[in-house]
């Protein structure tokens, strides 16, 4: 089972959209973790355009963690995603809400790798690095965090002190095993290389600069006319990143294995 966090350093470079667009093109059944501090739900807001409800699934898991019922709780408050192999944790309804999971993402993170049993990957949204109340536990317990940054220079500045410190963490065991960035919108106006050297942490791959075809994911709208073939653009984005982190972790799992060469 694969765990991939997903977050930022400032602003909002498009985390929860490119998460929901990764799951959307994954190559196994895959499960989506809402995990922003920030709350309210984008993804239930945004692509289900609040037309799904998820009866406060935090607040169940944090109870049957108490309970030691967390296992078998999990499968439960999860939403489907219509027509693809897509699964969806709602996050905190509100950023006061998020204060109160401190203790549930470490256990969650130990139950999420426990689904490798039935084939599923897992994508976490773990909106802005360094928030009150970001989900520390499943950051650390992660095989691969993208740190997803737009190419301008405010973003690149934000980006570039958190993305020290997460390498840093990765480099002492006590973060995700491995770190990269994931670039949205490559030349905009530097491109993988310049980036690459001022986080000083590798890119792993771009992710298509499109706001209007990104509303599809974000907003749920459906394109029309020539904006298919902008989805498509998009989509073939995801695709390749997609295909990226599954060789990437592949890669690092061979190196860290017996006999392997890190």
């Amino acid at each position: 089972m694969t765990l991939i966090v997903l977050a930022s350093a400032s602003g909002a470079p498009g985390v929860t959209t490119t998460a929901l667009g990764l799951a959307l093109v994954w190559h196994r059944p895959v499960l989506l973790v809402d995990a922003d501090p920030v709350g309210g739900s984008a993804l239930l807001a945004g692509y289900f355009q609040g037309t799904v409800s998820d009866d406060d699934a935090m607040v169940t898991l944090v109870l049957a963690r108490r309970d030691g019922r967390l296992a078998e709780t999990l499968p439960g408050v999860l939403v489907t995603v219509p027509g693809t192999h897509v699964s969806i944790l709602p996050g905190p309804k509100s950023h006061a809400q998020a204060g109160s999971l401190s203790e549930l993402w470490g256990p969650l993170a130990h139950e999420l790798r426990a689904l490798e049993s039935t084939g599923q990957d897992v994508i976490v949204d773990a909106g802005r690095l360094g928030m009150v109340h970001s989900p520390l536990g499943l950051i650390r317990a992660a095989d691969l965090g993208l740190l997803v940054t737009r190419t301008d220079l405010p973003a690149l500045a934000a980006a570039r002190q958190w993305a020290a410190g997460w390498s840093q963490a990765a480099r002492e065991g006590t973060g995700a095993a491995t770190v990269a960035g994931l670039l949205v919108g490559e030349g905009r106006p530097y491109d993988a290389a310049e980036v690459s050297k001022v986080l000083a942490m590798p890119v792993l791959e771009r992710i298509a600069w499109d706001p209007v075809a990104a509303r599809v994911f974000s907003e749920g709208q459906q394109p029309a006319g020539h904006a298919w073939s902008r989805r498509d653009q998009l989509v073939r984005s995801y695709r390749a990143a997609a295909a990226a982190i599954s060789q990437r972790v592949s890669s690092d799992r061979v190196a860290l294995a017996p006999g392997g060469v890190r």
